[in-house]
């Protein structure tokens, strides 16, 4: 019987959720529900001075937003807690394995002071690099006891060998050999007591039975280091998944200054979740059969992680957008008003029927902020210039639209229904009376009454929602503009 597959996300409580984190965490979701396996949540808190108040609810609330449901963590124990790296520090367990090492001769205690440390560095390729260079290693039982004795700040390092190298497996990268000169002596435990976040994982990996360990490739260079210390305990190493890059449109990693590179801005620009971990699934993994759009079910479904790819992943916006108006296209009424509402009360404050009014730009937005300046003319007539009466194509100008506009004025005048039923009959009789084309007339009244080049929906729909009497008034400032 085969091993029931178990995979963690290990956020650590740092503000907002990165694309990339996001992305590790759907991957390794999927990983787990795709063979029905689980899918634990673990909080890495042990980079104290990193940590930001209201962190964890963030986490919290992206991994619900996205629909990512965790099998195991902080609020659901599946017996193989605590789930909060601060709170198994607490009973000692990181210090208890870091000392098993020393034990084995695979760890020593290290008392540089940051002076020395300091003076170890070196730049190596425009780079600032410390190796350090063994110095503890070499102090005997009885100096390393004495220190200890007198109470001087220690770390504890890892011992990697200098001679020989070191293999690894990836799933994605295929078997990975690095000279062991490469390798750094890791701290394992920190001066305040802590673990580095490299040990802790390690040993939390194991003792919750991880079998997949999903991150992104700048991950590679420490996976060494990693699986030294399996080797070291005599433990299986997980399965590796190295994630690729994701870069921006310029082909430079994708940085929090870029301004939607975090979750939470995506969904304050206006995406909805489900769009933005659709798109966000894409990024360095693609089905057999080129499908775009999916539901996280369907992704369950058609997810192999063999088929992730190797190349860094392009966060295209325009591609977001799109995949983003896809979603609002085939939202359901309901949620698509809900969610609209607060774009259309920011620009309409008078009693007009919003629902007709935000069923005009459904299809033909992309983000919910788009709403805006596509509907603002209803609460406002903008100031425009004639020139917007001449459309070649409609054989429009503004001498036959002053003509259109003056003849129609009193039929308007004396029509009561404003329906876009009652409107088009009364108007396509006068086409049909003077022997025009439909746009000769339709575009001066469009115009007159929107103010706008462009409009969600023709002279109907528009007239229907701003009612006869404000429908005329415009019409009236149409005739002044174009007799001056």
């Amino acid at each position: 019987m085969s091993q029931k597959i178990r995979t963690r996300y290990a956020p650590s409580p740092t503000g907002k959720m990165h694309v990339g984190n996001l992305r590790t965490a759907l991957y390794e979701y999927l990983i787990a529900k795709h063979e029905g396996g689980d899918f634990i949540l673990r909080i890495e808190d042990t980079d104290q001075e990193r940590f930001v108040e209201g962190a964890l609810e963030i986490i919290y609330n992206t991994m619900e937003k996205a629909g990512l449901q965790h099998d195991e963590g902080p609020d659901r124990d599946g017996g193989y807690g605590p789930y909060v790296q601060s709170e198994r520090q607490d009973s000692g367990l990181y210090l208890e394995y870091a000392k098993k090492l020393i034990d084995k001769g695979e760890a020593y205690y290290c008392f540089c002071d940051k002076e020395r440390l300091e003076s170890l560095k070196q730049v190596i390729a425009g780079k600032e690099i410390m190796m350090y260079d063994k110095h503890c290693l070499h102090l005997s039982k009885e100096e390393v006891q004495k220190k200890l004795d007198e109470g001087v700040p220690y770390v504890i390092r890892q011992n990697n060998p200098k001679e020989g190298t070191t293999t690894f497996n990836d799933e994605i990268y295929g078997e990975i050999t690095v000279n062991n000169e490469e390798l750094d002596d890791m701290v394992l435990i920190k001066s305040d007591g802590y673990p580095t976040y490299n040990f802790a994982n390690v040993i939390d990996d194991h003792l919750m039975n991880i079998t997949h360990v999903v991150r992104g490739n700048e991950y590679i260079s420490s996976s060494p280091k990693y699986q030294r210390l399996y080797d070291a305990f005599g433990w299986e190493p997980p399965k590796y998944v190295h994630l690729p890059l994701i870069t921006d449109e310029t082909h430079k990693k994708l940085s929090k200054r870029c301004g939607h590179s975090s979750f939470e801005d995506l969904l304050e620009q206006g995406f909805i979740p489900e769009a933005i971990v659709n798109f966000i699934a894409l990024l360095g993994w693609s089905p057999e059969d080129n499908t775009e759009i999916f539901t996280l079910e369907e992704l369950t479904k058609m997810f192999d992680y063999r088929h992730i790819n190797k190349s860094p992943a392009v966060f295209d916006m325009v591609k977001l957008r799109w995949m983003n108006g896809e979603y609002i296209k085939n939202m359901d009424n309901d949620r698509y008003y809900e969610m609209a509402m607060p774009y259309y009360k920011n620009v309409i404050k008078k009693e007009l029927d919003e629902r007709k009014i935000l069923d005009l730009v459904k299809t033909r937005i992309e983000v919910f902020p788009d709403i805006e300046p596509l509907i603002d003319f209803f609460e406002k007539l903008p100031d425009y210039s004639i020139d917007m009466y001449t459309h070649k194509k409609m054989k429009t100008n503004s001498e036959n639209s002053l003509e259109v506009l003056t003849e129609l004025l009193p039929v308007l005048e004396n029509h009561d229904d404003y329906s876009i039923d009652s409107l088009h009959d009364l108007i396509m009789n006068y086409v049909a009376e003077k022997g025009i084309k439909n746009g000769q007339a339709l575009w001066p009244v469009r115009t007159a009454v929107s103010g706008k080049q462009m409009t969600p929906g023709g002279a109907f729909e528009i007239m229907e929602i701003l009612g006869k009497e404000e429908s005329l008034r415009r019409i009236k400032i149409g005739i002044d503009k174009l007799s001056q």
